[in-house]
């Protein structure tokens, strides 16, 4: 007995397994993404594209790294290291291949709160005023960069404990308009704090609740100390930049190399302030002194994490939630995957290990991302090549920025953001598809705007929770008896021989964000599978029904896991238990049906309502040559089987 008992103690034992060379390789592969794509780098077709991508972004990387440091209440020169250390980090450890991480608006706006509140402008005259052994600034500079780095810190550490919870899973929640009106808020928000250099006014900062509407009210009580020469230049460069970036939008497809207007402005911009002294004569304010070199790593200061605990809350997740859409949206745009899990891991090893380099928090930027799309970068060895030419930048040109007045700097920021102000677009379409996140989406652009992006974001979260969970008790579903009749009817008005080659999908819920990716990886996973050519063909000639159960549940049909039948199948989706959707289900029903049809699978929907029928139509480019909408599953198979006919006669005539 002894002996047994012994025996059935050790056997949890001997079924662990010792971990082989082979599964390190694959953690290896999984967690540092760049071993994956960098073994299929090519020379020949990529590096020129990525050479010429990396130039482009470095001009952004410069200009907008000069910029959000001072947005972030630190020395410019820290925006230089903020453009550098990140981008390299993330090019290792971050799946997005055309993503562009280094400084950000969003981030650098949360962060200029704990400066300020820490670090504020009174406490400069109180501050001896030595220089320190770091690139000779002043003790007040080095004070001010050691919070925003604490909060870079701190921040990095909360995404990478999410990554370590998993918490990647959790994003499904964050719908795509919670992320377009926070953005938009949030966009909003950097163009108000940036009113004082395009109008050449001296303003104290202004944060906190409302503070939005205390720097405009404090505008217009203020208006007649607006500088005349800085708003002058600031339309000017206005106007510039947005010409010519929409010439070169307009032109990209028959010139190779787009115009770096952002470089051109801020080199002719620097010599015309240098040779008409302006700085003296209009009293017009630049960027100053930017010291050479990069200095030695230090720890940020750890006595003041839990000062700053709440703004590195809010660069974790507003800075994750900016980041993850923009890999998304590569990702689906050059059909490769991201893992939202390790995409934590990516940002959160970017601001931890950044922050001992005097770094900025940091994310993706969506202007340097659109710019990545247009030049026509194909992995992050971009991004590395601009981390050399930001390096050039900062130990030999960075001094001769002096002279860059800070109005041409803010009008590059306020025109970088275009890609985020211009989202109100986006209202439109969530009337028309459904007007509840229309709601959701202009009531978190108002808490973003009244209060911060990180409240914004979490009020759009519960807001969306609570609906989706009000509507979701009056979901309905088929009944067993109307699938039957449903199954007869098709049964003996068709042969075998077209049965054979189609497939019915009962949607028997709500088709939402919450269960939305689910519901298109099941239907990708009926049409991957390939083994059905194993099967005997009886079977084959089975005609089956199959039935998506909610996503919710996380159970799936054992009918539905059959492939569809080669060489080419037809698709039919019965929408009659889809009670409603929301654009997230709208946008992924649509997306399904473009991915099918990629994959030469033909697809109709029956029993769909007038108001989804329109939303569809208004949301993607479906196929108007063939009719995909019909009123009965037995009016969709008629059509299978009369496209199928005429494509026989065809092949017959082509003989």
């Amino acid at each position: 007995m002894t002996g047994a008992k012994r025996k059935k103690k050790s056997l949890p034992w001997s079924k662990m397994r010792i971990p082989r060379c082979e599964d390190f390789k694959q953690w290896c592969r999984r967690r540092l993404p760049i071993l994956e794509w960098a073994t299929h780098y090519s020379l020949k077709e990529s590096l020129l594209l990525d050479t010429v991508s990396g130039m482009m972004l470095a001009v952004q990387q410069v200009a907008q790294g000069l910029a959000f440091a001072v947005l972030s209440s630190v020395h410019p020169v820290f925006g230089l290291y903020g453009s550098l250390f990140p981008a390299i980090i993330y090019a290792i450890f971050g799946m997005g291949r055309h993503v562009a991480t280094g400084t950000f608006a969003l981030t650098s706006l949360i962060s200029a709160n704990a400066v300020e509140r820490l670090v504020p402008l009174s406490s400069q005259n109180l501050t001896t005023h030595s220089n320190t052994s770091v690139l000779g600034l002043s003790d007040f500079e080095m004070q001010r960069i050691g919070v925003a780095a604490a909060v870079s810190f701190l921040g990095g550490v909360i995404q990478v404990a999410m990554f370590v919870l998993q918490l990647g899973s959790a994003t499904f929640l964050i719908t795509e308009p919670v992320v377009s009106a926070m953005t938009t808020g949030a966009a909003t928000h950097v163009v108000t704090s940036q009113a004082k250099y395009l109008l050449g006014m001296k303003m104290p900062h202004i944060s906190g609740p409302l503070g939005f509407f205390y720097i405009y009210a404090y505008i217009f009580k203020n208006i007649k100390s607006v500088q005349l020469e800085a708003l002058l230049l600031s339309l000017l460069s206005i106007v510039v930049l947005v010409l010519v970036k929409e010439l070169n939008e307009q032109f990209k497809r028959k010139i190779k190399i787009v115009l770096p207007v952002d470089l051109v402005l801020m080199i002719a911009a620097s010599f015309t302030c240098y040779c008409t002294n302006m700085e003296n004569t209009y009293g017009l304010e630049v960027v100053g002194h930017i010291p050479k070199g990069i200095p030695p790593p230090r720890a940020p200061p750890m006595n003041i994490l839990s000062a700053v605990i709440t703004e590195a809350f809010g660069v974790a997740l507003v800075g994750y939630v900016a980041s993850l859409a923009l890999a998304q949206g590569s990702a689906k745009k050059f059909r490769y995957s991201v893992d939202d899990n390790q995409e934590f891991l990516a940002h959160g090893l970017s601001n931890v290990i950044a922050s001992f380099f005097f770094c900025i928090p940091s994310a993706a930027a969506m202007g340097r991302t659109a710019g990545l799309y247009s030049t026509g970068a194909k992995t992050q060895v971009a991004c590395l090549i601009s981390c050399i030419f930001v390096l050039i930048v900062i130990y030999t040109i960075g001094p001769l920025l002096y002279w860059l007045p800070m109005c041409v700097l803010a009008s590059i920021i306020v025109v970088g953001l275009k890609g985020m102000l211009i989202q109100f677009r986006d209202l439109k379409r969530y009337w028309n598809v459904d007007k509840i996140d229309w709601g959701i989406w202009v009531s978190t652009y108002i808490f973003t705007i009244c209060f911060a992006a990180n409240v914004g974001l979490l009020f759009g979260v519960v807001c969306t929770t609570a609906i989706v969970i009000g509507r979701f008790p009056r979901a309905k579903t088929l009944s067993t008896k109307n699938m039957k009749e449903m199954e007869f009817k098709v049964k003996t008005e068709m042969d075998d021989e077209s049965l054979q080659q189609v497939k019915i999908i009962s949607i028997n819920n709500p088709l939402v964000f919450l269960n939305a990716k689910k519901f298109h990886n099941d239907i990708m996973n009926i049409i991957q599978k390939e083994n059905i050519g194993n099967q005997p063909l009886d079977e084959i000639r089975k005609y089956e029904q199959s039935t998506l159960v909610s996503s919710l549940s996380g159970v799936c049909n054992e009918e539905a896991t059959q492939p569809c039948l080669n060489p080419k199948c037809s698709l039919v989706l019965d929408c009659s238990g889809l009670t409603f959707s929301d654009y997230t289900g709208v946008s992924m029903l649509v997306e399904v049906y473009m991915d099918c049809k990629n994959k030469s699978v033909d697809v109709s929907l029956v029993h769909c309502t007038a108001s989804l029928i329109k939303a569809m139509k208004y949301c993607g480019n479906l196929d108007s040559e063939k009719p995909i909408f019909f009123e009965s599953v037995s009016a969709a198979i008629s059509n299978i089987h009369l496209n199928k006919n005429l494509s026989i006669l065809s092949d017959h005539s082509e003989i």
